[in-house]
């Protein structure tokens, strides 16, 4: 999809929101990194203020997909930071979307990489590599599969089950 923005995807399609097929996520996270707009397909991944399964995922190919993690909302410390998200950026993924909070953010700014959080904080996560990879989950009110399709701009975020074309 280029250069159409998530609202124009909205008015042009009103029967897949109806339906359920293009879901928009609540506006909670914060846009960090020097990619505004991307999109991909979807990689999910569930932990609980443990990284290390996300520096995992990051340190493998991207091939443009979007890391999807539901860091379980916790404002207590920082899942995502800036060293996997060179990394990230390295490796050719779009995007990360983290329910959680990120730190090293005036390095993460500096990639060319777009990602969203809930906030940033100074305390690292534990590293126990306890979570569960490529299950549904849910985050600002949607439910993410893995393999559907994000699209993410200043105005939002939007998920569909296929990928789009306008």
């Amino acid at each position: 999809m280029a250069l159409v923005t998530t609202a124009e995807v909205c008015d042009a399609n009103p029967q897949l929101i109806v339906s359920g097929e293009l879901r928009a996520l609540q506006p909670i996270f914060q846009i960090y990194g020097r990619r505004q707009v991307f999109s991909g397909p979807v990689v999910t991944l569930k932990v609980f203020e443990d990284n290390v399964l996300i520096r995992e995922f990051l340190e493998e190919k991207g091939n443009g997909r979007v890391l999807v993690v539901d860091g379980g909302g916790s404002l207590r410390c920082a899942i995502l930071g800036g060293n996997p998200v060179v990394q990230a950026q390295n490796n050719g993924w779009a995007g990360i979307i983290v329910n959680g909070c990120v730190r090293d953010v005036d390095e993460i700014n500096g990639c060319d990489i777009g990602v969203r959080a809930l906030a940033s904080h100074p305390v690292k996560a534990n590293k126990k590599g306890i979570g569960e990879k490529h299950v549904p989950i849910t985050i600002a009110g949607t439910r993410i599969c893995d393999g559907e399709w994000l699209y993410a701009d200043t105005d939002g975020i939007l998920v569909s089950k296929t990928e789009l074309s306008v």
